[in-house]
């Protein structure tokens, strides 16, 4: 039995993402991802840093507070992620960037 799915089946994760490029193609370019896993979902993943996360995440209208933030990596990086519908799908947004080192008590940056 093959319960392989089809390409029209990722139809909504696609037309999201042909949305999205139409309504913000001047934002920076993600790395995208659709999955016959999650067939409903497109995720859009930042791999440099937190700020074109953080451009994604105000064009869309999303609030700050709706941003789940974590460390990994022994705390050397820090993950933001969020969750919304866009246009029937569902969009994961998740973006990887370098924890900043704490201050020390002198005023100067941690080496």
């Amino acid at each position: 039995m093959n319960d392989a799915l089809t390409l029209d089946e990722l139809a909504v994760p696609l037309r999201a993402l042909r949305l999205l490029a139409a309504d913000f193609g001047h934002l920076p370019a993600p790395h995208a991802h659709v999955s016959t896993i999650y067939p409903n979902q497109l995720e859009l993943s930042f791999h440099d840093g937190l700020t074109d996360f953080e451009a994604w995440r105000d064009a869309l209208g999303i609030a700050p507070d709706a941003v789940e933030c974590r460390e990994q990596g022994g705390g050397q990086t820090r993950a933001l992620s969020l969750t919304t519908d866009y246009a029937g799908a569902e969009l994961l947004l998740v973006a990887y960037g370098d924890v900043l080192a704490p201050a020390t008590a002198a005023g100067r940056d941690a080496r």
